[in-house]
């Protein structure tokens, strides 16, 4: 079916960027189809059954930010506006039209007239307001909405069809913000809840699909809503969603997902395991997957603490780590090597290959210039303290702890003691707060290059402690301030160069969506974040 495909004209300095995502995003995907190929049409009715490597832990769509909590909260909420996976353009959605102003500070939405939250209320201007207001009071609790909107000055409701978000600098990045699951737009009855309540169940959006139960570390259940008829102009048919029930079943043992896929119990898996790659694709299950743009997997530093705080030491973790040896030994050939601050999906992405190179000796005489000597049981030693430093991680992907084991034996090779610390997932907020690590591993998914700003900045959450006043402060507030997309550019790489420079930041691997899909499955699409949407989804 053709789909209905409503342009409206941007300024370039927010296309530009999204055009670089798109060329790169489009060549990795390796499936865009969740199932067998001409399988006739479409039909409505059935239910997928999708397993997920973790509980979501909080089923708003504004308070967390791990993939397999947005899978079932994107099915729930609608956007302002949706980006297109093939092209990175910006297109209508719940706005069917946006003005911004020259310098990205104002940015005016035409609402749909027809657009209605699931308690009846209808998506309008006053709905906007009210969600962007409440991520905004959700600070830190809304990880990645309360970066998208800082220096938010507020929503003026014109009329019903019309919201205006101002901002009290430019703000370059918003109108992609705006095609996230993050900035989702909710109901009051939603947005009014204290923000525990609604990690509970108490989500009301607009979206193809509604939420009947969720059921923490069991669960999440879905079902289609019969009036939906407003979909994305992306989505290959307008009207109800074809599938009439979602569940979300959380199973956190890899080979207990891919048991259940194999066995039929489920139709779908999320966080296929490496090593069941090949044995699904024989089996003649589909491997749908594409590279997440972003953040790569890597360690980061906690500046505030005293040993990641010197830069030699930073430095000989980069030059310690055989990125390689990880990819090869502990993933597959669906994952790839990180070669800069931001995977190569991502708009703006600059290659820093020769900044990362595998260099054990030159780490060992870095340390050894900074009076670090190997002790007795290898661990190197000044001044009577012994070089021991803590990575915090969540078991949220199934390769992180194998991965960060490889990594350990690489750092242990120079002199360097590295113990992991696991935190759960639904601690890991206030564990970031607290700061007691050295490092801490992780991604973070997004098409914008922004979300370096997002990770890094001084004046957000800040979790890695890193001063103000720096150029690299300065160069995350240009490029998002800027209105011309050469100057964004070369903005955004200097932050990216910055960060991997003085080892604030040890990008390892990018991450990939792999996926296993039964058969029976067809048109499991991914949208520009390499996240799942299932309105166009059904089965035979």
């Amino acid at each position: 079916m053709a789909r209905s495909r409503r342009r409206t004209a941007l300024p370039a300095v927010l296309l530009v960027s999204l055009l670089a995502t798109a060329a790169c995003s489009a060549a990795g995907s390796s499936s865009r189809d969740g199932g067998v190929g001409d399988a006739g049409e479409p039909r409505s009715g059935g239910e997928l059954n999708f397993a997920l490597a973790s509980d979501p832990v909080c089923v708003d769509p504004h308070q967390r930010a791990t993939n397999d909590a947005i899978y079932p909260a994107r099915q729930l909420v609608d956007s302002l506006t949706d980006q297109d996976p093939e092209t990175g353009e910006i297109v209508p959605w719940l706005a069917t039209a946006w003005e911004v102003d020259d310098e990205a500070r104002t940015f005016t939405f035409t609402l749909r007239d027809d657009a209605t939250f699931s308690d009846g209320t209808p998506v309008d201007a006053q709905a906007v307001k009210d969600t962007f207001d409440s991520v905004v009071a959700l600070g830190a609790q809304a990880a990645l909405g309360s970066g998208y909107l800082s220096g938010y000055a507020g929503t003026e409701v014109v009329d019903a069809r019309t919201a205006r978000v101002s901002f009290e600098a430019p703000n370059a990045q918003f109108l992609q913000a705006t095609s996230t699951s993050a900035l989702g737009i909710l109901a009051r009855s939603t947005t009014e809840l204290p923000a525990e309540e609604r990690c509970t169940g108490n989500v009301v959006g607009s979206g193809p699909f509604v939420l009947d139960e969720y059921t923490p570390n069991v669960s999440v259940v879905q079902s289609r809503r019969a009036d939906y008829a407003w979909g994305s102009s992306l989505w290959r048919h307008q009207g109800p969603a074809y599938l009439e029930r979602l569940t979300f079943t959380i199973i956190p043992e890899s080979g207990v997902r891919t048991g259940a896929l194999q066995s039929g119990q489920v139709d779908a898996i999320g966080g296929v395991a490496a090593q069941d790659e090949a044995s699904l694709a024989a089996a003649g299950f589909t491997l749908a997957s594409r590279p997440n743009p972003g953040l790569p997997f890597a360690l980061t530093a906690n500046l505030s603490r005293p040993l990641p705080a010197d830069e030699a030491i930073r430095r000989a973790v980069s030059l310690a780590v055989d990125r390689q040896e990880v990819v090869d030994t502990v993933l597959s050939p669906s994952f790839t090597v990180a070669t800069g601050s931001l995977a190569h999906t991502t708009a703006t992405y600059t290659d820093l290959s020769e900044l990362l190179p595998h260099d054990p000796d030159r780490a060992a005489a870095l340390l050894d210039d900074a009076g670090w000597v190997p002790g007795p049981d290898g661990v190197r030693v000044r001044d009577g303290e012994e070089l021991r430093l803590t990575a915090m991680w969540i078991p949220n992907f199934g390769p992180n702890e194998n991965a960060l084991q490889l990594i350990q034996q690489q750092l242990r090779a120079v002199g360097i003691d590295l113990r992991l610390r696991t935190v759960p997932l639904p601690e890991l907020p206030a564990a970031q707060e607290e700061g007691d690590f050295d490092y801490f591993w992780g991604n973070t998914t997004r098409t914008d290059p922004d979300i370096m700003r997002t990770a890094f900045s001084a004046d957000l959450r800040n979790i890695y402690r890193q001063p103000s006043g720096t150029p690299l402060q300065e160069a995350l507030a240009a490029q998002n301030a800027t209105t011309d997309p050469e100057r964004r550019a070369a903005t955004s790489a200097e932050a990216q160069r910055l960060l991997v420079e003085d080892g604030s930041t040890v990008p390892v691997f990018e991450l990939t969506t792999v996926l296993g899909v039964a058969d029976h499955v067809h048109d499991l699409d991914f949208e520009a974040s390499s996240r799942i949407r299932l309105h166009d989804t059904w089965v035979s």
